[in-house]
Formats: C-alpha cells, structure tokens, sequence
C-alpha cells in the first residue's frame, strides 16, 4: 500500500507539474506578448512568484478541494488515481491544440467522474462547494473582463494627455508589477488544488499509517483540515517548475491571437485577472486562473472596439472551456474502471 500511495503521490506532483507548464500562459502570455520581458525572463519571474504564494497565501482552496466534493468515505486510492489520469490527460490533449482549458476543472472533473465510477452520483457533495465551482465557470471570466474594460477604461482617461513613449515606459515597468501579482494569484489557487488532492489521499488511508514510526509517520494526516508543510512546499514547487518550462503554444494563444496587447493593457488584463484570483482564493473558491485572465484580456480588448477581439478563437475556447469537466470526467471513469482491476486493495 505504501508504494502505491508513494506513485499517486508522485502523480498529483506530476499534475502539478503540468498543470503549472500548461498554464504559464496565464501569467506570463501578456508580459510576452507586449514583449516586456523575454520568454526566459517571464518564466523565471513567474516561477518565482509561484512559489512565493506558499509564504503569502493560506490553504481554504485545499481544504475545499480534499473535503467539500466527493464524500470521505468513497475516496480511495484508486478513485485519486483515476481522477488524476483524467485530469493529466485532458491537459495533455489541450495543450497539443494549443487551447487555454482549465487544469482546475480537470481535476475537478476527474476527481468526481471517477468517484462517481464508484459510487454512483450520491459520492458528490452537491452543496456549497459545487454551487461556487460551478457558478465560477461563467463568474470568473465575466468579472475579469469587467474589472479589465473598466480598468482600461480608467488608464484610457488617466493618460489620455501623455504622450504614447511616456505611457508605453510607465507600463512596461507596470506590467512587472501585474504579472507578478498574477503569478503569485496562480500559485495561490492552483498549487492548492494538488494540496487538496494529496490530503485527501492521505486520509483516505490512514489508518495504514496512524501507528507508523520514522519516514512513514510523516504520511499520517487524521483532518483534511490539516496540511503537512512537506505537500504544501512540494505542491508550490512542483507547480513552479513546470511554469519554468512553460506552455508556449497557449502562450501564443493568449499573448497574441485573443487580441493584440499593449503594455498598458497588458497591465491592465493581469490586474484585472489577479484581483478575481486572489478574492477567490482567499474565499477557498477553486477558480480556473485561465478562464480568469482570458476573460481579462477580452474585456480589455473590447475596450479598442469589438472587432479588436478575435471571437474565433474566444469561441474555440469558451468550448473547451464546456466539455473540461464532462471529458476530464469521462476519462477518469473509464481509469477508474480499468484500474479497479489490478490495483491493491
């Protein structure tokens, strides 16, 4: 049982791994794509602000996420397993088409298609934690396209009489500012979801390890209200490694095939996009940071007019978006089924 913990352990990392190189673009696609900062140069400071989430933030989001979904007493670790095969692989099958999915709803989704593989719908928690995920599907992107549009709008008016080298100067130091806030706003709500995941893993098994001495005792989590600082530290570097490698297809995506940014709304999508992250993740709302900085960067570039939007792609999006936690779900059932036949007991 306990390399079999050890491997899904190591797979939530892997998840976060991923889900940290998939979603770079989140923090960092603005800050390239108004070219303020090289692509090298914007994943070490994204990584780096990443990581500092653990410092600044709490851990509402990975108590909601290891106890407010799928009842105690059907999680197993299979039912982790299987929910994190879904997870990895829809984020895999976004990435390769260069599609901004969400790693949030993925693991959401898979985590619930696979309790449901083993217990039916009655294994969810259809209550408030359902209810906020949900609605953050729509309210995310809305509030950050509002937030951006009225910010740009604000910045528009402020700077209306500088000349265009004096506001291009002011934002491409602003936008260092912005993107680290985003940066950190990521690590703060994404990092805590693989949080969420490894506890409720560990506490699906603990008995196996609550009488446990030397390595092993380390293991023994008795309240998903608890986090080991040993998850907490690896969930944030593991996510800040994979935002060093970066996922620059969807950077490409979002940097530039939205709409065409400039330093100042660049500055103002990832303000825009931090603001509705951080509250979330402060309220322990597990919020997608990409359909957040999207809806961000639409909102601002609405502000041109609303051809400066190229709706193609937002639609491409906004479907993925839909089938995220259905096809991550799905993917996780059929895991679940397939892994219930050979895993331990």
């Amino acid at each position: 049982m306990f390399t079999y913990v050890l491997i899904i352990i190591f797979l939530a990392l892997a998840f976060d791994f991923i889900n940290g190189f998939h979603d770079s673009a989140n923090s960092i696609a603005t800050i390239v794509g108004t070219r303020v900062l090289s692509p090298f140069a914007a994943v070490v400071w994204a990584a780096t602000f990443n990581f500092a989430a653990a410092l600044l933030v709490g851990t509402a989001v990975a108590k909601a996420v290891s106890s407010g979904f799928v009842h105690a007493d059907v999680v197993t670790p299979t039912v982790i397993c299987a929910g994190l095969v879904g997870a990895i692989t829809w984020n895999i099958i976004t990435w390769y088409f260069g599609i901004p999915s969400s790693s949030s709803h993925a693991l959401i989704g898979g985590f619930a298609g696979a309790a449901i593989a083993k217990a039916g719908v009655g294994a969810l928690i259809w209550g408030k934690k359902w209810i906020e995920t949900l609605s953050a599907i729509a309210m995310s992107p809305l509030l950050g396209a509002l937030i951006g549009f009225i910010l740009m709008v604000l910045l528009f008016n402020i700077f209306k009489r500088a000349t265009p080298a004096g506001v291009e100067r002011v934002f491409r130091r602003g936008q260092l500012v912005s993107s680290a806030a985003m940066s950190l706003a990521h690590g703060s709500n994404d990092a805590q979801k693989t949080m969420g995941i490894i506890v409720g893993l560990l506490y699906s098994v603990r008995d196996h390890f609550q009488n446990a001495t030397g390595f092993e005792r380390h293991f023994y989590v008795g309240d998903t209200a608890h986090i080991p600082m040993w998850v907490a530290l690896a969930a944030y570097f593991c996510i800040s490694l994979g935002t060093l490698f970066g996922g620059w297809r969807i950077v490409h995506t979002m940097g530039s095939r939205i709409t065409r940014l400039k330093p100042i709304s660049g500055f103002a999508a990832e303000t825009a996009g931090a603001i509705v992250i951080l509250t979330a993740s402060k309220l322990g709302i597990p919020v997608s940071t990409t359909h957040t900085i999207t809806g961000s960067i639409v909102g601002v570039g609405a502000t041109q007019r609303l051809s400066g939007v190229r709706w193609g792609i937002a639609g491409r999006i906004l479907w993925a978006w839909v089938l995220t936690i259905p096809a991550a779900a799905t993917i996780a059932a059929i895991s679940y089924l397939l892994l219930s036949q050979i895993a331990p007991a």
